[in-house]
């Protein structure tokens, strides 16, 4: 007789993908409070746009492949190709086209929702995550990129991160689109590979990005990824023009004057900022925190980029003749989320629920009439499901850190007072029944 084979479900997650707990959730939603009062203080609208886009509403801004799924997760429905949103940008663009007419200029928008990356994981970058995006659509005033530079900085600090712990860098397309003139490169899918080989400066640092810019690179994994074929010559020019110490174009030096008009000073101009995507066409922006994290193996991270953007003032172009410059910027939650909860020790209140020992399953009318006494009063509580021995309903209560728990057998209903007993001091009381909200209060 042969074995079955074991065809059970594996319980293991796809590489890229996390299961989020209450406490890391708690802190997203800490953060997004903080978010939303920031916004509405700043004139933003709240706007929601769909998971699936078509492909070529996103996907032309990424690697054209005869299946659009390089850096996306796509499928294919109805002869249509359709994509989960790979950034909350591209699905704007799609939206402002589509009501073009209705919409006010500028258009002020912010969101935050899902996107999916398919691209290799790493320590807090994941395939699918929490994204906040604010925006101006309909303007070419730069006062516009320096405000969403003031305006993130004071989400950092509502957040309670101090300006020594993270910059804004800034820099401008327009460096790299001269130096491309200068090296003589105008075919723009090579200028496209050199633009991404770049852009991981802060994750690869110099030497692995010169192989990118080169012939290509070998990663740890043996995944080989193309370069941009650059000569040697003209990398050493790339490397020396993105090491520049000052602004030198129009648009970064009016952004400067405008900063120092709000008093903002938690930025520096790095040229090495590049933005992999292709529609950039501006001052773009990059948010860097400046502490190490450590990794899911304890080793200490530059965590370096948690968002960024900038200005694209072609992009809902793209869907037909639209006079629509804009600029956003993005933020990843869960990056951030994930090195907040490392760097601070949120004290932030969670409600566990008091617990109600069942002790006969024959007095559960009892039993409800506590735990609703107890949640009209605002109280969390909850009737121990099941029939176990005490023993075992307190180690429940216990592993949930619930703050006490009432004992309220026979003898405890007959009198009308439930024994009370606080799990932190282990102290108990009988309470009668009309002091009893009064009383887990005050151990709450």
């Amino acid at each position: 007789m042969t074995k079955e084979k074991n065809n059970k479900p594996s319980k293991e997650l796809p590489l890229g993908f996390v299961d989020r707990q209450e406490k890391e959730l708690l802190v997203r939603d800490f953060i997004i409070s903080n978010i939303k009062e920031v916004m509405i203080k700043y004139g933003f609208q709240y706007l929601e746009t769909p998971s699936f886009e078509y492909s070529d509403s996103i996907g032309k801004f990424l690697p054209d492949k005869d299946r659009p799924d390089e850096g996306v997760f796509s499928f294919k429905d109805e002869n249509k190709w359709l994509s989960l949103r790979y950034d909350l940008t591209a699905p704007l663009a799609r939206y402002v086209a589509k009501n073009y007419l209705e919409i006010p200029k500028p258009f002020k928008r912010y969101q935050l929702g899902t996107v999916w990356r398919n691209e290799k994981p790493g320590p807090g970058r994941f395939r699918e995550f929490l994204q906040f995006d604010a925006d101006f659509v309909g303007t070419k005033s730069l006062q516009a990129d320096a405000e969403l530079c003031v305006m993130i900085s004071e989400i950092f600090k509502n957040c309670g991160l101090s300006k020594e712990e993270y910059i804004i860098k800034i820099s401008s397309r327009k460096i790299t689109e001269e130096l491309f003139k200068k090296i003589n490169v105008d075919n723009n899918e090579q200028k496209l590979t050199a633009l991404r080989a770049l852009d991981k400066i802060d994750r690869l640092g110099w030497g692995e990005v010169k192989q990118l810019l080169g012939e290509g690179r070998k990663d740890k994994s043996g995944d080989f990824t193309e370069g941009a074929n650059l000569s040697s010559s003209n990398i050493v020019i790339i490397e020396k023009e993105l090491k520049k110490k000052s602004p030198e174009t129009e648009d970064l030096l009016e952004i400067l004057k405008i900063f120092n008009d709000y008093a903002f000073t938690n930025y520096e101009f790095d040229p090495s900022i590049i933005r992999g995507l292709e529609y950039y066409t501006g001052p773009i922006f990059e948010v860097n925190l400046k502490f190490d994290v450590k990794n899911n193996k304890g080793q200490a991270i530059q965590f370096g980029s948690i968002g960024g953007g900038g200005r694209y003032d072609n992009l809902v172009n793209n869907f037909g003749n639209f006079e629509a410059p804009a600029t956003g910027i993005s933020i990843g939650l869960d990056r951030l989320v994930y090195a907040l909860m490392q760097k601070k020790d949120f004290k932030i209140k969670q409600s566990k629920p008091v617990i109600i020992c069942v002790f006969d399953k024959n007095t559960l009318k009892d039993y409800i009439k506590l735990q609703t006494i107890l949640r009209d009063a605002g109280i969390s509580a909850e009737i121990y499901p099941g029939e176990n021995k005490l023993k075992k309903q307190m180690e429940y209560a216990n592993k949930i850190k619930s703050p006490a728990v009432i004992l309220y057998g026979e003898d405890e209903i007959k009198s009308g007072k439930p024994t009370l007993r606080d799990l932190s001091s282990g102290e108990e009381k009988s309470v009668a029944i009309k002091e009893l909200v009064n009383e887990i209060k005050k151990i709450i």
